[in-house]
C-alpha cells in the first residue's frame, strides 16, 4: 500500500501546471478562520521559535526568512551570546533553556537542529506543548526513542518535518518514484557508500567560554570536560563523530543515502530485514587529542556493512553517492544523487529530466509551514525520518554486535540476538529520561 505522502508526491507531479499557478499567488485563505487548538489560524504568520542556532540552524534561519508567512519570534541556545545574537538582529527573545521557549505561548512551531544526543528529549516535550517541528536529520540517536517521536507526534496531532531536503527535491522524487513504479523492473541491489561508525572521545579538559552551559549542552549524555573538538559539529573530529552524541558518518550522511533507498523501494513504513557485515570487527579507537577524522573513518569502513530487504534487494557497500544510491534494475542502472540522475541506458535519467515541471518549488522549509497551515503531511513526515534513520542504526549496530541479525521492522526488533536488542536505546543522564509513554 502506497504511503499518504507518496501519493501527495506523485499528485503534485501530475497536476504541475495546478501547482505553477498556486505557487505564484499569494496564499489567500477563508477568513473567521483564528487560531486554535495549538496550531494557527489560516490567516496568521506561523510564529517559529528556534532552539539551536548554530552551524546547521544557521542555513536553515536564512531559509525561513525568505518566506513571508512564518516570522521568528525567539532563539535558545545552550551558547547563550550566540541565541543573544540572533534575537538582537532579528527582532526576537532570547534565552539559554529551551524549555523556556516551549512554555511560550507566542510560539507555533520549532526549528531545531541541535547535536543528536539532544533530539528526542527536545522534540517529544514540543508535541506536548503543542508546536509543530522542523527537526534535522538524522532525527534520532537511536531507534527506541525514534518509536516514541512518531507516537508523540501522532497523539498531539503536530506537523513533524524531518530536514531530509531531498524529499522536496523535484529530481529525487521524480526518479525515486520512477523506481518504485517499477521503471527499472525488478530491483535486485543498490550500491551505497560504506559509511563509517562513531568512535570514543577523551579529549582533554579545556576552560568553558563565557555564557556557554556546558552541562545543558552534555544533556542527557555522560557529563564529560569541555574541548572544542567536541563541541565543534565538525572539527578535530567533532561531536558529529563521537559516541554518545551522534551515530557518526553513518546517520550523518547515510540518513541522506538511506533515504533515498527507502523511498525508491516503497520502504518508508517498514525497512530491511537483515543486517550483517564483512572484514574485521570493528574496534573502536579513542581519540586522547585533537585529530582529523580520517584515522576514525578509515578504522571504521574496513568493516564493510550490507543490508537485505524482505523482497530480496540487498544493500552492497561501494562506490556511491553520499546523497544516494546506485540501483540496479532489470532494465539498467539509475544512480540517485542530490538533484542529479544517470541511468545506463542513459536515455531513461535524460527523459525523467525532460519532464520537469515550469516553476516547481523545491523548498522543503516551505513544504513544511504549507503542511502547518493544511494540517497534512510533510514530504518527511517523522515516520519517513526514523524509518530511515532506523536504517543507518541498523549499521551502526552491526558493526558492534557482529554477526547476521535478523529485524522485524513492524516490532522493530531483533528476532535473534539480545545482546543488539539493547542497543535500540541508550542511558540519559539525569533529569533527561524519556517517558516509558507520551
Amino acid at each position: 500500500m502506497k504511503s499518504h505522502s507518496s501519493l501527495t508526491r506523485r499528485e503534485f507531479l501530475r497536476r504541475s501546471a495546478v501547482f505553477t499557478a498556486a505557487a505564484a499567488a499569494p496564499l489567500i485563505l477563508p477568513s473567521g478562520v483564528l487560531a486554535a487548538n495549538g496550531q494557527p489560524g489560516a490567516n496568521d504568520r506561523i510564529q517559529v521559535g528556534f532552539i539551536g542556532i548554530g552551524r546547521q540552524a544557521g542555513g536553515l534561519l536564512q531559509g525561513l526568512l525568505k518566506l513571508p508567512v512564518a516570522r521568528v519570534v525567539a532563539f535558545a541556545d545552550v551558547n547563550l551570546p550566540r541565541a543573544e545574537e540572533n534575537a538582537q538582529k532579528h527582532g526576537a527573545k532570547a534565552m539559554q533553556d529551551f524549555r523556556r521557549l516551549l512554555e511560550m505561548k507566542d510560539v507555533d512551531a520549532i526549528v531545531t537542529a541541535t547535536p543528536e544526543q539532544w533530539r528526542s528529549n527536545i522534540c517529544i516535550p514540543a508535541c506536548q506543548a503543542g508546536k509543530d517541528i522542523y527537526a534535522e536529520k538524522p532525527v534520532t540517536l537511536t531507534i527506541h526513542e525514534g518509536r516514541l517521536m512518531v507516537e508523540a507526534a501522532r497523539k498531539y496531532k503536530r506537523v513533524f518535518q524531518v530536514g531530509s531536503q531531498q524529499r522536496s527535491a523535484w529530481v529525487d522524487i521524480a526518479v525515486c518514484e520512477f523506481i518504485r513504479d517499477g521503471g527499472m523492473g525488478k530491483i535486485s541491489k543498490a550500491i551505497v557508500p560504506n559509511y563509517p561508525s562513531p568512535w570514543f572521545s577523551n579529549l582533554p579538559a579545556q576552560p568553558v567560554p563565557a555564557g556557554l552551559d556546558w552541562d545543558l549542552w552534555c544533556g542527557p549524555a555522560p557529563l564529560v570536560p569541555y574541548n572544542i573538538d567536541l563541541y565543534t559539529p565538525r572539527a578535530n573530529p567533532g561531536w558529529l563523530s563521537f559516541r554518545p552524541y551522534s551515530g557518526g558518518e553513518m546517520t550523518g550522511w547515510g540518513a541522506h543515502g538511506f533515504d533515498m533507498v527507502q523511498y525508491a523501494l516503497g520502504m518508508d513504513e517498514s525497512g530491511p530485514v537483515e543486517v550483517w557485515t564483512e572484514g574485521p570487527k570493528w574496534d573502536p579507537p579513542t581519540y586522547d587529542q585533537a585529530e582529523p577524522k580520517k584515522r576514525g573513518d578509515d578504522l571504521a569502513m574496513q568493516t564493510k556493512v550490507f543490508w537485505r530487504y524482505a523482497n530480496g534487494v540487498v544493500l552492497e557497500p561501494g562506490e556511491a553517492p553520499g546523497f544516494g544510491a546506485i540501483f540496479h534494475g532489470e532494465k539498467g542502472t539509475m544512480k540517485v544523487d542530490r538533484g542529479r540522475c544517470e541511468s545506463e541506458p542513459e536515455e531513461i535519467a535524460i527523459d525523467i529530466r525532460k519532464k520537469r515541471p515550469k516553476g516547481v518549488n523545491d523548498d522543503h522549509m516551505k513544504n513544511w509551514l504549507d503542511c502547518i497551515k493544511s494540517r497534512a503531511k510533510p514530504h518527511a513526515d517523522i515516520e519517513i525520518g526514523h524509518r530511515s534513520a532506523t536504517v543507518c542504526h541498523l549499521g551502526n549496530i552491526a558493526r558492534e554486535v557482529g554477526g547476521k541479525l535478523t529485524w522485524d521492522p513492524k516490532a522493530e526488533r531483533f528476532t535473534n540476538s539480545e545482546a543488539a536488542n539493547k542497543l535500540l536505546d541508550r542511558e540519559r543522564r539525569k533529569p533527561w529520561e524519556l517517558p516509558s509513554k507520551v
